[in-house]
Parts: structure tokens; C-alpha cells; sequence
């Protein structure tokens, strides 16, 4: 487990969140699995079973919510995480960065910028709105 000791002032996290933003397509995932040491962690990993990704719009809610719990286990567990999701709007993104400050884990924006091929199959009208609704921080 990656945590320090200072004497009097209980634990220390040394673990480290970084946090991948981008609309889709932008290489976000591609990033994100090559932090080798990282647990990678996206909302769209809520999707997948059996190795096939089933997204049901209603229950995107939901996996925000696994996603933010996912993350919050295991960097109380001492590990390094990266949550790769598209955080358009500022909102998003600050429950992730209200977390790593409650636990006092250094964390990072990457901003993918790129566009790569869609892996998801998102429609190029939702890819539009996205980047009209991109929100900088």
C-alpha cells in the first residue's frame, strides 16, 4: 500500500488521481491504459458484460455514481487511479476533484484533444454537441 506515516498527523496519501477528459474519441482510454501502475477507471465500464459494451441511457446516472465509488475505494486502498470520461461541463469533473482533496491525493486534468476513431459508435450529432457544450477549467 502506498502511504506514508507522519508521525502526529496520521496518514498521508502518496497515491496519485489522474483525470482524462475529451469527447469521445479523443484517446482518452488509450491514455489512461498506458499509465502503467494505474487502475483505469471509466463510467462506460458500467456498460460491459461478458465483454460487450450494452450502454442503456438511462442508467448513465448510475454510472457516474459506480465510477465515483470505484474511485474513491481504491484510492482509499493507497492505489493510483485514472478516470478517463468525457467531463464536458465543470460539474462533471468536480465530485473527482472534490474527493482527491477530502483525501488529500495530488491529481491532474489531462486534456485529450485529438480525434481518433469512435470506438462507441457515438453519433456525430451528440460529438458536435459536446464540443459546443465544452466547458474549459
Amino acid at each position: 500500500m502506498k502511504k506514508n506515516i507522519n508521525k502526529g498527523m496520521g496518514e498521508i496519501m502518496t497515491n496519485h488521481l489522474v483525470l482524462c477528459r475529451g469527447i469521445s474519441g479523443s484517446g482518452k482510454s488509450t491514455y489512461a491504459k498506458s499509465l502503467n501502475g494505474y487502475i483505469h477507471l471509466e463510467a462506460d465500464m458500467y456498460f460491459m458484460k461478458d465483454g460487450d459494451y450494452n450502454f442503456n441511457p438511462s442508467k448513465l446516472k448510475e454510472a457516474h455514481e459506480w465510477c465515483q465509488s470505484m474511485t474513491r475505494k481504491h484510492l482509499e486502498a493507497g492505489h493510483d487511479v485514472v478516470v478517463s470520461n468525457t467531463f464536458v461541463k465543470r460539474w462533471e469533473i468536480q465530485p473527482y476533484i472534490d474527493l482527491a482533496n477530502e483525501l488529500g491525493v495530488p491529481y491532474e486534468v489531462k486534456e485529450m484533444k485529438t480525434q481518433y476513431q469512435n470506438v462507441h459508435g457515438v453519433p456525430e450529432e451528440v460529438l458536435n454537441r459536446m464540443k459546443a457544450n465544452w466547458e474549459e477549467l
